[in-house]
């Protein structure tokens, strides 16, 4: 976490969309959808092959921000969010976001791959109790 003259920076986080991740997230969150882990049945689809859930995305975004503002703050914490695009096998995410200088407690938040976007919106964090 840093702090510029726009407010607080969330620190960048990364994950690699392995098969292993997405196998792994798959059997956490119960949703074996074969979009997701079946690679014969995922090339069949519009998607062309398998791809991460976006809630895997999503949870990088949440722990950035619990990273910056800690854990009583972010369990009050709203999120706003688009997904734009299909995190695919092996892509690399990356997860970054910053306070508004004229709004504090709301940050601009987004997920990429490369320089795709493929999550963005707008994280509102409640001032500290």
């Amino acid at each position: 976490m840093t702090t510029s003259a726009t407010g607080l920076r969330l620190e960048p986080l990364t994950l690699t969309a392995t098969a292993e991740a997405i196998r792994i997230y798959a059997e956490l969150t119960g949703d074996l959808n074969p979009i997701h882990i079946d690679p014969v049945f995922a090339a069949t689809t519009s998607m062309g092959g398998i791809i991460a859930h976006g809630t895997m995305s999503l949870s990088l975004i949440w722990e950035a921000l619990a990273r910056a503002v800690g854990s009583r703050r972010i369990a009050a914490t709203t999120l706003d969010v688009r997904f734009l695009a299909p995190v695919r096998l092996d892509d690399v995410v990356t997860v970054e976001g910053s306070e508004r200088a004229d709004e504090p407690g709301v940050f601009d938040v987004l997920a990429r791959t490369g320089t795709a976007r493929v999550i963005e919106g707008i994280a509102r964090v409640p001032p500290e109790p």
